[in-house]
């Protein structure tokens, strides 16, 4: 498998294989996040838009960043009491102030910090010059560290960050070399962070998605023929024999951020479909 036919197969998923699990969540309420406040960036598809759809279901009040605004609006439409819309780029040192300021404003203190913004490119290592590693590294490490660095004075006792990582830390693939960088530098610092925030009472975690149908791949080009035989191959590896949905992560993203993980500091939970052990 080349390493452009398998980084289409999280797309391919949308079209080609369905999900084991991938229902629009309106649900009725559960409280497993009631009188919660949380904050997550990238929430304006796929991962990110589960995890807000999900935090709304059981109870939490959430602010949603991202830089598609008409698509962060629909997310408050009938919550709009529970939900703070703020446009922005994680990249932007302006934006993710701004970010802070109308959260505190809003809501006060914060529970939860869900860093999700990323991006994800094919470079080979011969193009893989400084303004290629930043690109990635920007947004998926450092947009990330500077969301919670920016917020850390206002995370309350008890509260929890989650940062969003990759299966791919744990295998190798061509092309993705700085994608699963910036991923595992992510991985490392959270281990990190989880020590010196763990006198304040804070928990950092980590959950890692595996082969997961999102929009992100989309712009990838490739003939549906290829997709739809990548799929097929990467689906015989997984042991649901179907590619996860946003869902599975969000679900995973509520557990980590509640209560009940309580006793979990500095973990990466890998939700990949048991492709790592395959």
């Amino acid at each position: 498998m080349t390493a452009l036919n398998f980084i289409s197969l999280r797309f391919v998923t949308k079209w080609a294989v369905k999900p084991s699990s991938q229902p629009r969540i309106h649900i009725s309420m559960s409280n497993h996040l009631a009188g919660k406040v949380a904050v997550i960036t990238g929430a304006s598809s796929g991962i990110g838009r589960s995890i807000a759809d999900k935090f709304l279901a059981q109870g939490a009040k959430i602010a949603v960043f991202a830089r598609n605004a008409k698509a962060l609006a629909e997310i408050a439409v009938g919550n709009e009491e529970r939900v703070l819309v703020v446009t922005g780029d994680v990249t932007n040192a302006a934006d993710l102030e701004r970010l802070v300021a109308e959260t505190t404003k809003r809501f006060g203190g914060v529970d939860i910090i869900i860093p999700n913004a990323g991006i994800a490119k094919v470079v080979p290592f011969a193009d893989s010059d400084v303004a290629a590693i930043n690109h990635q590294f920007d947004v998926n490490f450092t947009g990330a560290v500077q969301t919670v660095r920016g917020f850390l004075p206002h995370i309350r006792k008890g509260g929890s960050v989650l940062f969003v990582t990759t299966f791919l830390t744990q295998v190798g693939f061509p092309g993705l070399a700085i994608y699963s960088a910036s991923k595992a530098a992510l991985k490392s610092f959270s281990q990190t962070l989880a020590a010196e925030l763990a006198p304040l009472g804070i928990r950092v975690n980590s959950v890692a998605p595996g082969p997961i149908g999102t929009p992100i791949w989309g712009s990838i080009g490739l003939p549906a023929d290829v997709l739809q035989a990548v799929a097929t191959q990467v689906t015989a590896r997984l042991m649901p024999g179907a590619f996860g949905g946003p869902a599975d992560i969000a679900e995973t993203a509520v557990f980590l951020c509640s209560d009940a993980a309580k006793n979990i500091w500095g973990q990466e939970i890998v939700v990949d479909g048991g492709y790592t052990i395959g």
